[in-house]
């Protein structure tokens, strides 16, 4: 592996959930420890499960791994580093200042970015720790920070003042509130980072074209602050030796070999490896001292699976959606679950069976229009450009909030408006423009704000509260757009997913996220399933039964109703095949 080469005290892996990283950080501590090296793995992976890979509870603090000398570990639980951080921000203004202001304190802290910089908090210190790393030899991370949490962690000391005096606007600079006196902690760690001689970041992929977008997008982002030495693995390829016999293996080989040879430029100059699928679950020593091996195992099928799951299909759940005639839809998860095609597999349905449908998406115009390959009656499509919204939405708020700011000050400013949040923000706000239509036709809506942007956007925004007190005072009915999500009648969340236990446990954080915004999901949407699926290959047989666990998760635990929509054979672009998807 040609990460493995000569590597450096640090190694960071990242990549988006259900990619394989805490399996690939996992067996690489493994080679480096048997290779006689001292190694400490630490996990920030908010879905880590390190502990239950190894067979052990690890927790926070450093836990000799008694099967492999040489090896420690280290769970940083961001949850938990996260709610102490917002503790100690919160807990001492708690009964000075007014209960509405508090909640929109700790409303700021709930996001992404807080969790992340906590967990950076955590261990800032093992990057800069002299007596700590001259114990080890390399200190493996199971997940790195983004780009944006480094960018902020750079920015110069006046963001305290600059908080305090309420100039930023609802982003992510509220979680740096607590920062100030780790500043000097926190420039030599991000100096690590940037040290090619110290540190290495391996970016994790999958064979699919969207993801290696995304993750092209990554290495972009974090070569701009400095941090180029960087090695690309692309996870579990399919082996050419599964497609024998099976059409479904062979249509999966074929569009993987695509994905690579269309791999994006920038990453083409990056070292790279390639791992092959495995088809057990890299859970204990021996299944992970396999998983860096080229050589693909013998599988022998040890569940036998029905022909077709029993499972309720997306047609079930368009049929519950098309009994109001109208309303909003819509789809959200994380990225690389198939938002996209779902949602323009539910619109044409709709579409198909005589219903209006409006179908809008911030997702890339030709993605869509690929995907569609045609048109429909009943169908119209938009498309709301993420990039045009977000420079209108900060041009704004530099030319009000930022008229009166000093040069520090409006740079700090800019800082803050290249969140994640402002994004979606501005997002929504175009999105609220189409929503309206919702009460005449169907809105299906691909790519949601979080429901902690939602808040964040409410409380600072102060539109639906506004709105509220002004219409409510003069006794006439009104909705805005916040009031229209929370309303089940109105809008209908679909939580979009794998059959993995990252992407699962992803989808579970978001649910409570959207609850804690007041909406409830109304269903989730099991994608690419291989259990749902006819297939021969005696590895994506075992695959699929790997895949019962999460999909009974799902049914038990997380959603009032859900959908499991097989892998096919032919990728699901075009108007027939869409069709053929939201049947099945």
């Amino acid at each position: 592996m040609k990460f493995l080469e000569q590597p450096p005290c640090f190694l960071f892996f990242t990549g988006k959930g259900g990619v394989g990283k805490t399996s690939i950080a996992c067996a690489t501590s493994i080679q480096l420890a048997e290779a006689g090296k001292r190694v400490l793995l630490v996990s920030t992976d908010p879905a880590s499960n390190v502990g239950q890979v190894f067979g052990i509870s690890i927790g926070n603090r450093i836990t000799a791994i008694s099967a492999v000398p040489n090896l420690s570990a280290l769970e940083i639980d961001p949850q938990a580093a996260a709610q102490a951080y917002r503790d100690r921000l919160v807990n001492p203004v708690r009964g000075v200042l007014p209960d509405e202001v508090v909640d929109g304190i700790e409303e700021s802290l709930s996001g992404a970015c807080t969790t992340e910089i906590a967990a950076f908090d955590e261990f800032t210190s093992l990057l800069t720790d002299t007596v700590l790393t001259a114990s080890y030899d390399h200190i493996i991370f199971d997940t790195a920070p983004t780009g944006h949490t480094i960018r902020l962690l750079q920015l110069p000391g006046a963001w305290s003042s600059f908080i305090e005096a309420g100039k930023g606007d609802a982003s992510c600079l509220g979680p740096l509130a607590g920062l100030e006196k780790q500043r000097d902690q926190y420039k030599s760690a991000v100096e690590a980072l940037a040290d090619g001689s110290r540190t290495r970041l391996i970016l994790v992929a999958r064979a699919q074209q969207a993801t290696l977008r995304e993750v092209a997008r990554t290495h972009e982002e974090l070569a701009a602050i400095g941090l180029r030495q960087q090695y690309l693995v692309v996870n579990g390829i399919l082996p050419h030796i599964e497609t024998a016999n099976d059409p479904l293996a062979a249509a999966i080989h074929e569009r993987e070999q695509a994905a690579l040879g269309d791999i994006p430029d920038v990453l083409r100059a990056l070292p790279t490896d390639r791992v092959t699928l495995k088809p057990f679950n890299l859970v204990g020593l021996d299944a992970l001292r396999q998983l860096l091996v080229d050589a693909t195992p013998q599988v022998q099928v040890k569940v036998d699976l029905p022909i077709e799951l029993d499972e309720p299909s997306l047609s079930e759940l368009v049929d519950g959606i098309a009994t109001d005639g109208h309303g909003l839809v819509m789809l959200m998860g994380k990225g690389g679950v198939g938002k996209t095609t779902l949602a323009a597999a539910i619109a044409v349905e709709l579409a198909h069976r005589g219903l209006p449908v409006h179908l809008t998406t911030s997702d890339p115009a030709a993605h869509l229009t690929e995907t569609l390959s045609g048109s429909l009656d009943n169908l119209t499509v938009s498309r709301i450009d993420p990039h045009a919204e977000t420079e209108r939405y900060r041009q704004h708020v530099l030319e009000t909030k930022g008229a009166q700011l000093d040069a520090q000050g409006r740079a700090l400013l800019e800082e803050d408006l290249r969140s994640p949040c402002t994004e979606e923000i501005a997002v929504f706000q175009a999105f609220s423009r189409i929503i309206r239509e919702a009460g005449k036709k169907f809105v299906v809506m691909d790519t949601a704000p979080t429901g902690h942007t939602l808040l964040l956007l409410d409380a600072t925004g102060a539109y639906h509260r506004e709105v509220t007190r002004q219409m409510g005072n003069k006794g006439m009915r009104f909705t805005t757009p916040m009031m229209q999500l929370q309303d089940s009648k109105q809008t209908k969340v679909l939580i979009a997913t794998l059959a993995e236990a990252t992407p699962v446990l992803e989808a579970a954080n978001l649910q409570a996220d959207l609850r804690r915004a007041g909406i409830e999901p109304w269903a989730w949407i099991i994608n690419t399933s291989v259990a749902a699926a006819s297939a021969k290959s005696p590895l994506l047989r075992q695959r699929a039964a790997n895949e019962l666990r999460e999909i009974n998760a799902v049914a038990s635990q997380h959603a009032q109703r859900y959908a499991v929509v097989p892998l096919l054979k032919d990728e699901p672009v075009g108007v027939a095949r869409l069709l053929n998807l939201a049947a099945g």
